[in-house]
């Protein structure tokens, strides 16, 4: 049964040497066929794996958030033809806040094997991070664009994590970190714990986990730098 590897990425730019690759990527040396958020990314990606194929002879083909539903089947046509493929996002682990999720799901309908392979997930890694709740938690993707019902949507969550005694998880469009976090901030209850989590695994590294009525006063500059935010009212 040819086979669909979900193949996590680095959280960022990292040099070789630091790319440290699970020992089931061995798995993947024989693979030519890759699905991908964006070629570029991927191949420099894809030059850190043994593969027995020349990178400029692998098939890839772009999965993003404007591919449409008709496309997909497509995509899996080297599965049909009996080939095992990767798929790949632009970081982190595919299918996770990721649009390879579709296509993971049209392939167990169609009823080939699936291999998650072991690697950064930054959800996770900022919920490790934070000292939330680990055993209750929900992740909630963007929360709305427009101000006032992004702020009914973080007193919303802000209850239930109380109430419910659970971690609440969400990203923001990397321009608008700024105003995300000032918000949270004049929003949330003090006793409430915010967590801000940026390049997790890099040398840039920015983690700050307080209380709302604890956190610094010079705060960290996220402009345009993709980050985790994490709210925990319980206790």
């Amino acid at each position: 049964m040819p086979t669909l590897f979900l193949i996590p990425t680095p959280l960022g730019d990292l040099p070789p040497e630091a790319w440290s690759l699970p020992a089931q990527t061995a798995r993947l040396h024989t693979v030519q066929h890759f699905v991908v958020e964006a070629a570029k990314t991927a191949r420099k990606h894809l030059k850190q794996l043994d593969l027995a194929t020349p990178l400029q002879q692998l098939a890839l083909c772009e999965l993003n958030e404007h591919t449409a539903e008709a496309d997909l089947p497509a995509l899996l046509a080297p599965l049909a033809a009996g080939h095992d493929m990767g798929l790949m996002s632009e970081a982190g682990c595919p299918a996770v806040a990721d649009p390879g999720a579709k296509l993971v799901r049209l392939a167990h309908a169609q009823g080939y094997d699936i291999e998650p392979l072991i690697g950064p997930s930054s959800i996770l890694l900022a919920l490790m991070a934070s000292g939330s709740n680990g055993q209750r938690f929900a992740f909630h993707g963007y929360l709305p664009v427009n101000e006032a019902d992004r702020q009914a949507s973080l007193k919303r969550l802000e209850t239930e994590s109380r109430e419910r005694d659970m971690a609440q998880i969400f990203i923001e469009t990397p321009y608008r970190n700024t105003a995300m976090l000032a918000l949270l901030r004049s929003t949330l209850k003090p006793r409430t714990l915010l967590t801000v989590a940026c390049d997790l695994t890099l040398p840039s590294k920015t983690l700050i986990s307080r209380r709302v009525a604890d956190w610094p006063t010079s705060v960290p500059d996220l402009h345009k730098r993709p980050a985790i935010f994490v709210v925990y009212a319980g206790q």
